[in-house]
């Protein structure tokens, strides 16, 4: 538990003062990545997928007891966390990962697995938000630690509010992002990330950097979204770094020039897989959430295809 209590309250504790990244081109436009059909393409169903040599985690929930696979499991309680059916659609099977979060309870919770780095890392997964859910705080999250092993496993946990040094930590969450409540909940997909290099929010701290499509269609409710978020290391102390996200096999965003890092011991290898709310913006008493089919790879995924009859 301690990996994703402390990533989500201390690294993400808050985004009322986030800063905001906009500044920097949304490259999707330009269609440079892959979209579409991907690795999953071969596998239908996912059926498989974790053998392909460019997989490096997967896990589609069918099988074994709620955890198995992960390395840090946050349920508070055994209430939050359940494995349950995924409705008709036959592209999930008969499991998936369901997550309910209680205002004034807990905080939601999730799953986090520590993975070995890839220069450049793809992680896909579906979710769907239950139609009583309301504003998410934060999501799922891709974190830089200094290894795999000991205390270096953890120096990509923690320092909400710190801008990091570029050699302990950075990190990059997809969220729903509700633009204070501008948008209907969930909101509309957004970066959240922190690095050495990030902009300072209004206080003077650093509560992570949004990097948003403000014209992306808002998050349906009730329907399967397929989630898929790629980072690019940079050459350690230059601004080579890329990150992207696409949406139901859709590019949406596309960033280059980020420093990510100032050391090539700092790699991204820790996913949480979580859904974490506050009364901040969350006001339901309970808001569910579901996933489905993660995968971690070394090149673009892409959606789910149907399984062979």
């Amino acid at each position: 538990m301690r990996g994703l209590v402390a990533g989500a309250a201390l690294i993400l504790a808050t985004a009322v003062h986030a800063a905001d990244a906009d500044d920097r081109v949304n490259l999707a436009a330009k269609n440079e990545l892959s979209s579409g059909r991907g690795i999953a393409a071969a596998f239908p169903g996912d059926a498989g997928l974790k053998e392909d040599a460019d997989v490096i985690f997967a896990d589609n929930f069918e099988s074994g007891n709620l955890g198995d696979g992960w390395d840090e499991t946050s349920n508070k309680q055994g209430k939050v966390l359940t494995l349950v059916t995924p409705g008709t659609d036959a592209r999930f099977g008969k499991r998936c990962l369901r997550v309910e979060a209680h205002l004034g309870q807990d905080t939601g919770g999730g799953l986090t697995k520590w993975f070995a780095p890839a220069d450049t890392v793809f992680i896909r997964f579906y979710t769907r938000f239950d139609a009583a859910c309301d504003y998410v705080h934060h999501f799922v999250t891709l974190r830089a630690n200094k290894g795999l092993h000991g205390g270096d496993k953890w120096s990509g946990f923690g320092g909400a509010g710190i801008k990091p040094e570029g050699s302990e930590r950075f990190s990059t969450a997809i969220e729903p992002w509700g633009n204070w409540g501008r948008w209907p909940a969930p909101g509309r997909w957004n970066f959240y990330s922190y690095w050495h290099e990030m902009a300072s929010s209004k206080d003077g701290k650093f509560w992570g950097n949004t990097f948003s499509v403000p014209t992306a269609p808002l998050i349906p409710k009730e329907r399967w979204i397929c989630v898929e978020f790629m980072l690019k290391h940079n050459t350690p102390g230059q601004p080579d770094g890329e990150q992207a996200f696409w949406i139901d096999g859709a590019l949406q965003g596309h960033w280059k020039g980020i420093n990510w890092r100032k050391t090539a011991q700092l790699r991204a290898n820790a996913l949480t897989l979580e859904s974490y709310v506050t009364d901040m913006w969350t006001k339901h008493p309970v808001n569910v959430v579901f996933f489905d089919n993660v995968v971690i790879a070394r090149r673009y995924i892409g959606p789910t295809t149907e399984p062979n009859p």
